[in-house]
């Protein structure tokens, strides 16, 4: 278990660094194109920029996009029971606790850091799971806050925005840019400028399938981290199932925040979509996860 957990770690710092070429190759593209390297340390201070304002901004937004509303403890003694128990086990601060009223069954957590996270479940959940199992899926929910996806999560989808505004506005540029010289007789080079252009096109493609991996990878390990919690891998497994056998499409989705949920909010039922799915697959999670409870 503490191997998974570990490699799970080591491919999420490989991927992040993966991205972070892919900014600074968009910006070295941009600064060859206008032969001015200055352009370069802008892309880097936009994308960074971006990133830092959607860290401290994105949580509310979820919870807002989602319909969240918070609870105390006499609203659901036994959601917030869970939650508290949890907490206290992990030595972590007391999140706030929403509710979604969506019959679809899903949980999220967002938050800047444990001093600033929320955990959020539907209605349908709660209706769904028995206490073990919705143990279960709040230990995978503040797994994510122990290990502080949220702030890798945040961070991530900060900077994929950046890179598809920034790859937007200088494509356009390159076009205008290209006809200026059609017009100057300057000639250029028509070779650079096609490689910018599609580089400035693949980016943002390239960045969204490296959040994907990201998010794919940190599902497994708040899973291996729910495991470890409750010490009941069997539970978690079983909830996922049920997930599987009983999830619908959220009523209210957004794609920034998909990667979020448990489990997919508007689940891909074939293999091109699935390339592009935010989450692994629940039949993979719940065979790693019997695993897990192999070893105990």
């Amino acid at each position: 278990m503490y191997s998974a957990i570990a490699a799970n770690k080591r491919k999420t710092i490989l991927y992040i660094a993966l991205f972070l070429i892919i900014i600074g190759a968009l910006g070295w593209v941009a600064s060859y194109m206008y032969g001015d390297i200055i352009i370069m340390f802008w892309v880097i201070g936009i994308a960074l920029a971006w990133s830092l304002l959607q860290y401290f901004v994105a949580g509310g937004e979820a919870l807002a996009m989602s319909g969240a509303i918070q609870i105390q403890k006499a609203d659901n003694p036994r959601l917030f029971r869970i939650v508290e128990n949890l907490s206290i086990t992990n030595g972590e601060p007391m999140p706030k606790v929403y509710i979604i009223n969506d019959q679809a069954p899903n949980a999220f957590a967002t938050g800047r850091d444990p001093q600033h996270a929320s955990v959020a479940v539907t209605s349908g959940l709660l209706d769904l799971m028995d206490d073990s199992e919705l143990e279960g899926v709040m230990a995978h929910e503040l797994g994510h806050v122990k290990n502080y996806d949220i702030r890798v999560g945040m961070i991530v989808f900060g900077l994929v925005v950046a890179i598809g505004i920034i790859a937007d506005i200088l494509l356009r540029m390159s076009f205008f840019a290209g006809r200026s010289r059609d017009s100057n007789d300057n000639g250029g080079n028509p070779v650079a400028l096609i490689v910018g252009i599609v580089a400035m096109i693949l980016a943002p493609l390239i960045a969204t399938l490296v959040q994907l991996a990201v998010s794919r990878q940190r599902e497994y390990l708040a899973d291996a981290t729910s495991a470890m919690t409750t010490r009941n891998p069997e539970a978690l497994a079983s909830a996922l199932q049920k997930l599987q056998d009983y999830g619908r499409p959220m009523r209210r989705q957004s794609s920034s925040m998909a990667h979020l949920w448990i489990a997919d909010p508007d689940p891909k039922p074939n293999l091109a979509q699935r390339l592009f799915s935010t989450h692994p697959p629940i039949q993979d999670r719940i065979a790693r996860l019997h695993d897990i409870g192999g070893k105990f």
